[in-house]
């Protein structure tokens, strides 16, 4: 995930489509056809056992899996993640998105403030990055087999170490009771739910934030947001500190998403949410010698309304 590669997504999702070496060990248990699929499930299905999850979560998740080429075709033709700031920010954000964004932070507001008491994260950030991953929920994947499509690309000899890693974290997240093996579906590369974990992440950051006993990223509002706090946290979120260009809450929204236009539209984006929801008198924001406003995170409004980097 930290490859200078073609990331669709980050640290919580990477998509990378870039050829790895393997070495010859490895190379010969892998496949670039459908031919040796039925083996190496089975040898898979025993290093899951090996490594501690349950039978029961075995048989579950990868029990009647078959190789699925429609994920290969898909993995074979990502196409180059290259647009401006400009054509991203157009492409992902809009008037509608902020108003969403505007009216779930409102009614979410005792939520998004018992998240950031507890991981330091404001809410207009993890909104933001609710919103640019999938439109609030609303396009959290192709609903294909989560296990199916990371055994398929676990099989692959081009990334095979790093989706069978995935496939362990899949299997882990049964394993533990969060989800059933029917309800991890989600994107082709193991993307799931509304923030869009890769399951390795999923089973290390997700938390019950609602308290059903369960963390559930597909359904659970709570725990969707509180996750995605979480895993800031983990890399490193510092509590009440800015998260503007250069600083190190910048860092660590990259930790999220390698795509370098990602952090500066969530900036604009969440800037602009957090300018919107809460009053000046009651925020963060402060009005400079210049008549400029200072916002959270180390922008500023103009007397136009237009965001910049604080000089």
């Amino acid at each position: 995930m930290k490859a200078r590669v073609l990331c669709r997504a980050g640290a919580a999702a990477a998509v990378c489509s870039v050829a790895t070496f393997v070495s010859a060990a490895s190379a010969s248990a892998c496949g670039d056809g459908p031919g040796g699929f039925g083996p190496w499930l089975e040898k898979f299905k025993s290093k899951a056992s090996a490594a501690g999850i349950s039978s029961r979560a075995v048989s579950s998740g990868l029990d009647g899996v078959s190789y699925d080429p429609k994920v290969i075709h898909l993995d074979r033709n990502q196409h180059s993640f290259k647009l401006s700031f400009q054509q991203f920010y157009a492409r992902r954000v809009s008037g509608g998105m902020i108003a969403k964004g505007r009216r779930l932070m409102q009614s979410h507001g005792n939520t998004l403030r018992a998240i950031e008491k507890r991981f330091g994260v404001p809410g207009a950030v993890v909104v933001a990055i609710w919103g640019l991953e999938t439109n609030y929920g609303a396009q959290s994947g192709g609903g294909l087999s989560i296990t199916r499509s990371l055994a398929t690309l676990a099989y692959d000899c081009r990334r095979s170490a790093f989706f069978e890693n995935q496939l362990m974290g899949a299997l882990k997240i049964i394993d533990r009771g969060d989800m059933s093996a029917g309800q991890l579906r989600g994107g082709w590369a193991g993307e799931i739910g509304q923030t869009q974990f890769l399951p390795d992440a999923y089973f290390k950051y997700a938390v019950d934030f609602d308290g059903d006993g369960r963390r559930d990223l597909v359904r659970s509002v709570p725990d969707v947001l509180a996750s995605t706090a979480s895993f800031l946290k983990a890399h490193g979120w510092s509590a009440g500190a800015g998260w503007g260009p250069g600083s190190g809450n910048y860092g660590v929204i990259s930790e999220w998403n390698s795509a370098e236009v990602y952090v500066p539209a969530s900036d604009r984006f969440f800037e602009l949410s957090a300018r919107l929801v809460y009053p000046r008198s009651n925020h963060t924001a402060t009005r400079l010698a210049d008549g400029r406003v200072l916002l959270a995170g180390g922008w500023v409004e103009t007397s136009r309304g237009v965001l910049q980097a604080q000089a």
